[in-house]
């Protein structure tokens, strides 16, 4: 049987925009056996799809701990793979590409020498989905579905309110305050939805409690499930829910490719153009500070209550 690599590290973002694409190379590959090269975290993630008979950890070794470097190559050149397709594409993939003993498996990406190197000029300036889609097809393969994460379950029977809900997540990483909108302008958004008839419900983690606790004291009939749902609950919530409205974050990316239409605040930090979840067809709104981004500007671009 023909063994296939697939390579992809994260952040949580990036994994679930790449899903799309890793279906793509399993239906073009049938009989074939397929690795994943990832991350602890996404190696747990991504195991419900079934796609990977086996995932690789990346402890990600550096010139500096050659020893470990050495061995990481030296475990992925035992697979004895017919084709790699680096997803990730990054500095760290070329180096382990450039440490290959040969022959070399075929290997689509953007290491110097590769097969199938990705000529897309633009490949930096565009959405990333259209970058993986784009990479794929010079490899062959043109029919690459959206990113959804179908794979992903949970049990919510305990956490869904009665009546039309919408998802509001105002957290982010930890280190960058900058791409938060401010907490009292979900309170006031929250208080708009409870308005329409439609119930704010939170989603965060402990790094979110101040904010979540601040939303709560403007909008008392918000439901906080802060620190309460794993991935496949937030799947299963998204899947259910009318909208959702949230920073530029990786569960962002998961409801979105629940599917759940979304509404993402961006501040200058980042480029929606290349990364906004649910791209092409779920807006989204960029201000630089993004505390600068309006509630009514918010409240006038939600997209379409899905009502159940």
């Amino acid at each position: 049987m023909a063994e296939v690599l697939v390579i992809k590290h994260g952040a949580l973002g990036d994994v679930v925009l790449a899903t799309g694409a890793m279906q793509a190379i399993v239906a073009a590959h049938p009989g074939h056996r397929f690795t994943l090269l990832t991350t602890a975290p996404y190696a747990k993630f991504l195991e419900p799809a079934g796609w990977f008979a086996e995932m690789v950890i990346d402890d990600r070794p550096t010139v500096w701990t050659p020893i470990r470097l050495f061995r990481m190559v030296r475990r992925l050149a035992a697979g004895r793979f017919a084709m790699v397709y680096d997803l990730q594409t990054s500095r760290r993939t070329e180096l382990y590409f450039s440490l290959w003993p040969r022959p070399r498996p075929r290997w689509s990406g953007i290491a110097k020498g590769c097969s199938h190197p990705d000529r897309q000029p633009d490949r930096e300036r565009i959405h990333t989905v259209a970058r993986l889609a784009g990479q794929l097809a010079q490899v062959g393969i043109t029919e690459v579905p959206p990113p959804r994460v179908d794979f992903l379950r949970g049990d919510v029977s305990t956490l869904v309110p009665d009546g039309p809900f919408a998802l509001l997540v105002p957290g982010c990483a930890p280190h960058r305050p900058d791409k938060r909108w401010p907490a009292s302008h979900y309170g006031e958004l929250a208080v708009y939805l409870t308005a329409l008839g439609i119930r704010p419900v939170l989603i965060g983690t402990a790094a979110e409690a101040d904010a979540l606790k601040e939303i709560r004291a403007a909008c008392p009939e918000a439901l906080d499930l802060g620190g309460r749902t794993s991935f496949g609950q937030i799947a299963e919530l998204a899947r259910r829910a009318c909208f959702a409205v949230g920073n530029d974050t990786g569960p962002m990316h998961l409801i979105a490719a629940a599917p759940c239409p979304v509404l993402t605040l961006f501040s200058g930090a980042s480029t929606p153009e290349r990364s906004a979840p649910g791209w092409p067809d779920e807006p989204w709104l960029q201000r630089e500070p993004l505390s600068a981004l309006g509630v009514d500007e918010v409240a006038a671009a939600l997209p379409r209550a899905r009502m159940g």
